[in-house]
């Protein structure tokens, strides 16, 4: 089942003060990004984010299981309507993730 895409931008409008958030549609459900960094997923109406020390110093209470079948565990986040909590998760996963890799330009 595909997330609600009312769902997905309700996530993106709750982190929204970490940065510059956007969504891309991967594999019929979503993947999340702040400042062009992927820190999550959004699969099924349930909110997921890779798991980082920073980030689970941050959470409330860490809940870790695959956000579909076949994937590693991510910190499954029930916790979706307080949007300066989920902006200081994102802010403070970001820290640990590699930045992405320059595209190659085309010749």
């Amino acid at each position: 089942m595909a997330s609600n895409p009312d769902f997905v931008q309700y996530i993106a409008d709750q982190c929204s003060e970490a940065g510059e958030i956007t969504v891309r549609k991967m594999f019929g459900d979503y993947g999340i990004y702040c400042n062009n960094i992927i820190f999550g997923l959004i699969c099924d109406n349930g909110f997921y984010v890779k798991p980082t020390d920073a980030g689970k110093s941050v959470l409330r209470s860490v809940n870790l299981r695959p956000p579909y079948e076949g994937a590693k565990d991510y910190f499954y986040i029930e916790e979706v309507d307080d949007h300066t909590y989920l902006s200081t998760l994102v802010r403070q996963t970001c820290k640990e993730l590699p930045l992405p890799k320059p595209k190659a330009k085309k010749k």
